[in-house]
């Protein structure tokens, strides 16, 4: 397994719809939604790689931190690394099919957990891919998050009891996903929700819940306020909204606004150890990452996730090492130069 091999044959079965570009930045892809894209002019795709290319690394090497851990814990799990896999939906018009949607989130959810991280599934246009990653979930001994579309709120409640029967350890909502054009497209009814109809949902399942899709401290301190026990900051890969900022420009002020009260995860043009580390140190406790694994899986299978998950887990403490960080509780904004 090596990552040459992974991305040919990635290239090659997703074919039409991701180009396995040697920078993936959106540029190929804009506008391509159905499709691996960003919306409108790919410009919020961008933004999140462009916010992070503004953080510079900070270089120390007088200290002790030889054999950086990498390990955290999530949601009452021990895992060894906090690069853990986003939810991806979509196979058949996002990805071209080689992969049906049950085969594509079982290596998420496997490689992720052989990986020992989390993997996150998620809901899509057909209804059943939400049930595809429930049981994927369920075949890992419940060791996956389940993430629901904002739909009616007797339809999410009816979701979250299929994630608490498939015994996952935490459950959530991409509450962006309001603006989704896949799901316009597919007759599926989405929009956005009140503070109080986040209140009922949080407060009808017993299992820790997360809010994804937060760019502001504000919608993060009514998430708070509603009951999440944690949220994602996420401009969901740039495909719901033109010319959002990137998850790196807004994440400082939201950890202000937040931190102490809720788990503050971050995904949003992650490429490499070094990404994690810059989201690390601005205030996130782990980072999700999205297309790189999706090359993971169509171009290695379960072994493809687990190889991409610890590639950046390796590169992870490598940077570590040389801005002289021992855990992950070291990693602050001391080791990062902002230009610009």
């Amino acid at each position: 397994m090596d990552l040459k091999t992974i991305r040919a044959q990635a290239r090659e079965k997703l074919a039409g719809y991701c180009r396995v570009c040697p920078v993936c930045d959106g540029r190929a892809c804009a506008g391509e939604v159905p499709g691996m894209g960003g919306t409108g002019s790919g410009a919020s795709f961008r933004a999140n790689l462009e916010a992070l290319a503004r953080y510079r690394l900070q270089l120390r090497t007088l200290h002790a931190a030889k054999n950086p851990d990498t390990s955290c814990r999530l949601f009452g799990l021990d895992l060894k690394t906090p690069v853990l896999a986003a939810p991806i939906t979509g196979t058949p018009y996002n990805m071209g099919g080689a992969l049906t949607e049950r085969e594509f989130i079982g290596m998420v959810i496997s490689g992720s957990r052989a990986a020992g991280s989390l993997g996150f599934s998620g809901d899509g246009a057909d209804p059943t891919m939400y049930d595809a990653g429930v049981e994927a979930i369920a075949a890992a001994d419940g060791r996956g998050v389940p993430i629901i579309k904002p739909r009616e709120q007797q339809v999410v409640i009816d979701r979250l009891r299929r994630a608490e029967a498939a015994g996952a350890v935490a459950v959530g909502m991409d509450i962006d996903g309001a603006g989704l054009v896949t799901m316009a497209l597919k007759g599926q009814p989405v929009g956005p929700k009140t503070p109080d109809e986040l209140r009922q949902i949080t407060a009808a399942t017993r299992l820790p819940f997360i809010v994804k899709g937060i760019m502001t401290p504000d919608e993060a301190q009514l998430a708070a306020d509603a009951g999440a026990k944690a949220i994602v900051v996420s401009n969901h890969g740039g495909r719901i909204l033109d010319h959002t900022p990137g998850a790196a420009d807004v994440l400082p002020d939201i950890v202000e606004a937040v931190k102490g009260r809720v788990t503050i995860l971050a995904d949003g043009g992650v490429r490499s150890g070094t990404d994690v580390l810059k989201l690390l140190a601005l205030g996130a406790d782990a980072v999700l990452v999205g297309r790189p694994l999706v090359v993971g899986a169509f171009g290695g299978g379960t072994a493809g996730v687990q190889f991409i998950i610890e590639q950046l887990t390796a590169e992870l403490r490598q940077a570590m090492i040389l801005t002289g960080c021992a855990t992950l509780d070291d990693i602050t904004r001391r080791v990062l130069y902002r230009i610009g």
